[in-house]
């Protein structure tokens, strides 16, 4: 079992640890490598087992040389499952912006990635979000890497249990009131354990298609600004806006592709704004700013959607932007 190390080209690396099986195995697998690394560690004060696994996190990095982050997630706080991934990720965004980490290790591995492939297929998905789990992938100006994309579950609890490493076993990932814990315990660990190579196949197969559909695109991306050149097709627009908007930690609704779709120029989230023209797709910050006259009717004339002229506007000011 190895990492793949040909896109590692930095040393400020953060690991996303958790003291449990995923994290655990990610976490030596690295110290094998030699890639060097920190990790960042949230208490969701749920479970009595959190503070020992806190004091886990706190030993090896102690061990091994490494910083350890830690996050108290605040009682008062509502728990629920998104409120818990949102406070995680802004919690990894802060260490990072303030320590000039250049990526995240996140643990995900192949059992994550059917789960979500058979959750996403459940609520109506293209080829874009049934593959959604990327092994590489841009947010807030860093990367996200996840490692463990081929493996599986068993395969890194047994190189832990071979080389006697200890790790924590999370029993709320039993409760089935959470969906991701329902489709695993139900559909996506059975699956694995019958047919593993043949999923691992089939995700490989539509990585590829997924490449060759998107090929003919282009891209500019300007500071926050990105234009897609395309073939016309919306299917097709649909999924270099999917790709762009994950990039910015938006997810969207099925509901919210057909609104893509029918309008083709709207804001998104009340912060984005989105534009489709012809074979040209306009993604940026929503702004609101004076323009004059004479901007405005060169962006008319250049066929520059109304919604995303103001963010034009301040990059025309700054000297980036040239018609």
């Amino acid at each position: 079992m190895n990492i793949d190390k040909s896109h590692l080209n930095t040393t400020k690396n953060l690991l996303a640890f958790s003291a449990g099986i995923d994290s655990t195995a990610l976490f030596f697998l690295l110290i094998e490598e030699s890639i060097p690394f920190d990790i960042a560690i949230v208490d969701y004060n749920q479970r009595v087992q959190s503070k020992d696994e806190i004091i886990y996190a706190t030993q090896l990095a102690h061990k091994y040389n490494k910083k350890c982050y830690i996050s108290n997630y605040p009682t008062a706080t509502k728990f629920a499952e998104k409120e818990a991934r949102d406070y995680r990720y802004k919690f990894f965004d802060k260490i990072i912006e303030e320590n000039h980490y250049a990526t995240l290790f996140t643990a995900h591995q192949l059992n994550d990635k059917l789960e979500w492939f058979l959750m996403q297929f459940t609520k109506g998905a293209g080829l874009s979000e049934l593959i959604g789990m990327e092994e590489i992938s841009i947010r807030n100006g860093y990367k996200v890497i996840k490692p463990l994309l081929e493996y599986s579950k068993n395969e890194l609890q047994l190189y832990l249990d071979t080389n006697k490493i200890k790790y924590f076993i999370d029993k709320s990932n039993y409760d089935e009131k959470y969906k991701r814990n329902y489709f695993r315990h139900n559909f996506s660990d059975e699956l694995l354990i019958k047919f593993q190579q043949g999923i691992r196949n089939s995700f490989e197969y539509l990585e590829k298609d997924k490449i060759s559909l998107l090929k003919d695109s282009e891209e500019i991306v300007m500071q926050d600004l990105t234009i897609f050149t395309f073939n016309g097709d919306l299917n097709i627009g649909l999924r270099l806006i999917d790709k762009d908007l994950k990039r910015r930690g938006i997810i969207i609704s099925n509901a919210t592709r057909i609104e893509i779709k029918t309008k083709k120029e709207l804001v998104l989230s009340h912060k984005i704004a989105l534009s489709i023209y012809k074979d040209k797709i306009y993604i940026a910050p929503v702004l609101n700013v004076s323009m004059p006259k004479i901007f405005k009717e060169k962006c008319r004339i250049e066929k520059i959607p109304k919604n995303i002229r103001p963010y034009i506007f301040k990059l025309f000011e700054e000297k980036v932007f040239t018609f």
